[in-house]
């Protein structure tokens, strides 16, 4: 496959910059990969296509405040911040992203807060944006945590043109999320309500979990044409024998397994077995998933509608079959579906 092959025209006004009020009432647009056939819902419709005995595996990453605004010493310009994850917590540095770069120098001091009370070094280069800063923080590890995270705000995506606002804090988080280190929320999730959830179980639908900490690198831009040749960056991934046994048990059982969204998709492809199982795994994944992909484990995604030439839009076509799919998002964009984490979602059966 191509790069230029994940090319489509979406109209800016699509791009969703909020959510919609209530999380289970976005569009849903179903597609069946046997027939193509393509029907349009709303999501907590989904209980309608899921019964006793199947599994949904979500991803309870906690995404937490990535976005700070520092001034940088001497000349008080105004710094980005972006936290991407803690490299050493006793001596308190942090890998980050720096906006403008070309203004942070090794050596520069930056100060956070109303009053400049937290101040961070930057002690490496790592990349043209990216270094390494040292919190100079005298307290416990736990409070300096908490004192960070107070400046912090929600990292949303670029293409969200504004400033993250208070609502964002709720709405840029699974209401499943418990462990935190992710810098990117995973979108299928947010549309989950409490309500929901709860009719599923009743339905005798079972969730299960894994911890896939997902990075800025899936927003990323591709730069070469040959996807074969693209590198992912590595993400931390968590999937427990609890998780196991439970999908195990399903596939054992002809049971529907139901990813909900890329990086679970992408969690389990890191882990399966033999015989379409799944194994335990902790660590680090770069699986890269693009067309053509052979899934042994799930049998149906929840994912968002995502951005062209994006790695979770050929994943979502490596999983619901690269035609069909493309077909499925040029409908979208004519009935006026809303793309990106705050937009509408897809159920690929």
């Amino acid at each position: 496959m191509k790069l230029s092959q994940f090319k489509f025209n979406l109209p800016e006004e699509l791009i969703a910059q909020y959510p919609v009020e209530n999380r289970d009432e976005c569009k849903l647009m179903v597609v069946h990969r046997k027939t193509g056939e393509i029907e349009h819902k709303v999501f907590k419709d989904m209980l309608n296509y899921f019964g006793d005995g199947d599994i949904m595996v979500l991803n309870d990453t906690q995404v937490f405040p990535a976005l700070l605004y520092g001034n940088k010493e001497k000349t008080g310009a105004r710094i980005e911040v972006f936290l991407l994850r803690e490299l050493n917590a006793d001596n308190k540095l942090w890998d980050v992203l720096v906006e403008p770069a070309r203004k942070i120098r090794i050596g520069n001091k930056l100060y956070f807060g109303e009053d400049e009370s937290m101040v961070a070094e930057v002690i490496d280069n790592t990349t043209s944006r990216g270094r390494t800063l040292r919190f100079l923080y005298d307290g416990p590890h736990d409070q300096f945590k908490r004192d960070l995270f107070a400046l912090g705000h929600t990292p949303l995506p670029e293409y969200i043109k504004r400033e993250p606002e208070e609502s964002d804090v709720d709405n840029y988080q699974c209401i499943f999320a418990k462990n935190e280190g992710a810098v990117v929320a995973p979108a299928a999730g947010l549309h989950f309500s409490r309500e929901l959830l709860k009719r599923l179980e009743i339905r005798g639908v079972e969730m299960a979990y894994l911890t896939a900490h997902s990075g800025l690198g899936n927003f990323r831009e591709i730069d070469v044409e040959d996807l074969t040749k693209h590198r992912m960056d590595s993400e931390q991934l968590t999937i427990t024998q609890k998780l196991v046994d439970t999908v195990n048990n399903a596939k054992d059982h002809e049971k529907q397994v139901c990813a909900v969204g890329t990086s679970v998709l992408r969690g389990i492809a890191s882990a399966v077995s033999m015989g379409g199982h799944m194994k335990t795994y902790e660590g680090w994944t770069n699986k890269f998933i693009f067309p053509p992909h052979d899934f042994t484990v799930c049998t149906s995604l929840v994912t968002n509608f995502h951005m062209p030439y994006s790695t979770m839009l050929m994943m979502t076509a490596a999983f619901g079959g690269y035609n069909l799919v493309m077909k499925a998002y040029d409908e979208a964009v004519k009935e006026g579906y809303r793309f990106g984490c705050y937009g509408d979602a897809m159920l690929i059966l």
